[in-house]
């Protein structure tokens, strides 16, 4: 890249850079253990070559699962074409000792000089557009410069977002659910809300989705659980009888600790599991089914209720739907809100619950 950017600079040639990292690597590592993991890259640096058409085009491993492309004199329709045919390349599941293995990517494309002009510019932006691409599924995202204010008011969030809890700056909202049989409330479900001292509210859109790709979501669901876990039981003993359900996000889901910690919640505040529900998406789900069926039969064994949340709109199959121990589904509003106009959404939210009861 040093040198395309000298040659670049003498001679006025284009040059793109493609970024791209695997999605769903983690899963494969946790599942399958890291030497087919090292088997995985080693063959998908073998699709990412022969998807190149020069043997000028470079591309190399970068660290962990992520790999970049250097295509010199290439401009921006150039990139796009090899993006595209990167991800195709990554449509075929690969088969790795007996275990079919299935990954998408998430691509990056800046050029020179439209998205800088030193090297350490253009990876970092690269990179950010392949964030972008990854939070928006969108297979490949060119670099635009509003993706760096939102990164860099996105880390200033991520980093506040760290003292929050500590700080107690989260509150939880718990929002009723009405049984429309018998017009009563008797469950609620908690919300997460951040009332930060300078920002003031900020909206769980805004953190939420960034937070679910760190770590630190497994700090606000632990925190989450236990301030709604103690609330249920403060409630019991002033005898309020409802039940409340937590959300958990697919990066807690994968997490074999998962039961334990409900386990240690439901004694440390002494509340029976059956008071307890647990919601989760479809697409948190689908994003690793055996592991998470497994963590969902182990919560479902210690008695806590399960719900599938915005359930229509995920990758759904009724073939894991059927292996799953679950109570509830919770259709998508994108169905319910036109139900009463629109005569697909009212069959769609029909056929739903009809699904729902014969499965019981």
């Amino acid at each position: 890249m040093q040198q395309a950017i000298a040659s670049a600079m003498r001679n006025g040639t284009p040059f793109a850079v493609v970024m791209m990292d695997l999605d769903r690597f983690k899963y494969v590592n946790d599942t399958l253990g890291h030497p087919i993991g090292d088997m995985l890259l080693c063959e998908v640096a073998k699709r990412l070559r022969a998807a190149l058409q020069r043997q000028t085009d470079t591309v190399a491993r970068l660290g962990g699962d992520e790999f970049a492309v250097f295509l010199p004199n290439d401009d921006l329709a150039a990139a796009r074409l090899l993006a595209t045919r990167m991800l195709r390349s990554l449509e075929e599941p690969i088969m790795i000792e007996n275990q079919l293995v299935d990954v998408g990517a998430s691509i990056g494309i800046v050029t020179f000089s439209d998205n800088g002009t030193d090297m350490n510019v253009l990876l970092r932006r690269a990179d950010i557009a392949m964030y972008v691409a990854k939070c928006s599924n969108l297979g490949f995202a060119l670099y635009d410069e509003r993706h760096d204010k939102n990164s860099a008011e996105r880390l200033s969030l991520m980093s506040e977002l760290h003292q929050a809890v500590e700080r107690d700056e989260l509150t939880l909202y718990y929002q009723p659910k009405v049984d429309l049989a018998t017009q009563s409330v008797k469950y609620v479900e908690a919300l997460v809300r951040w009332d930060h001292p300078t920002r003031g509210f900020v909206a769980p859109d805004q953190f939420i989705p960034f937070a679910e790709q760190t770590v630190y979501i497994k700090t606000i669901s632990r925190w989450v659980a236990d301030k709604a876990i103690a609330q249920c039981s403060a409630w019991h003993a002033q005898g309020v009888e409802l039940a409340v359900s937590v959300n958990v996000s697919a990066r807690e889901l994968i997490q074999l600790s998962l039961p334990e910690t409900f386990q240690v919640l439901l004694d440390k505040h002494n509340v029976a599991p059956e008071w307890i529900w647990i919601e989760i998406t479809e697409s948190a789900i689908m994003d690793d089914p055996n592991h998470a069926i497994e963590t969902l039969d182990r919560l479902h064994a210690l008695g806590i209720r399960l719900s599938i949340d915005d359930f229509g709109t995920g990758y759904s199959s009724l073939s894991y739907l059927k292996r799953m121990p679950v109570d509830e589904l919770k259709i998508d509003k994108s169905f319910v809100m036109g139900m009463a106009h629109h005569k697909d959404d009212e069959t769609i939210v029909r056929s739903t619950i009809d699904l729902g009861h014969n499965m019981g």
